[in-house]
């Protein structure tokens, strides 16, 4: 079983939340048009043919893990190198995040690459892009001084997928419910 970058496992908010985090990536994130707003779980995936075959798996552990609150009140970043960094909103706390990654990781072990950064998994919602660290620390203290935190429950993860095309959307192709 192969993986994919046209496929992923992912949280997603609720979409009553989508307008705040959608006005910041309008200005800032250049994959507005390729992503949803999320925290990537699994990524790259297996092949959209394999989902239903997994979605008894994911459904069995997912039926076990309580459904669970996050909060997204800080911004951060990653240092992507050369002057480049990618914002994002942390949620809050971030180990039901990473607890339930790490069991969705028994069904798929190779899915492991968000893992292998240096850090290891970070959860996160990318909000944009930024050249520059004076612009970077710039942008971050506007963003977080004119912030409200978002506070909702987690009740799903999504299986998304998108047409192997370069400028291709992804899109929710399975919903897999929590406790």
């Amino acid at each position: 079983m192969s993986k994919v970058h046209s496929t992923a496992v992912v949280i997603i908010p609720p979409q009553k939340t989508w307008d705040t985090i959608q006005d910041i990536r309008k200005k800032y994130d250049r994959h507005i048009q390729r992503w949803m707003p999320h925290i990537t779980l699994l990524y790259p995936f297996k092949p959209q043919s394999e989902f239903n075959k997994l979605e008894s798996s994911f459904s069995t552990i997912c039926n076990k893990i309580e459904l669970f609150e996050m909060t997204f009140n800080n911004f951060n970043y990653f240092n992507q190198g050369k002057q480049k960094y990618t914002i994002w909103l942390a949620p809050e706390p971030k180990y039901p995040v990473v607890s339930l990654q790490n069991k969705l990781l028994e069904i798929v072990p190779d899915c492991n690459d968000v893992n292998l950064y240096k850090k290891g998994f970070k959860p996160h919602l990318s909000v944009g892009q930024i050249k520059g660290k004076n612009n970077l620390e710039a942008l971050l203290k506007n963003l977080q001084s004119n912030w409200s935190p978002l506070n909702f429950k987690i009740t799903s993860v999504y299986f998304i997928a998108r047409e192997k095309l370069k400028l291709s959307e992804f899109k929710i192709k399975k919903e897999i419910s929590l406790k």
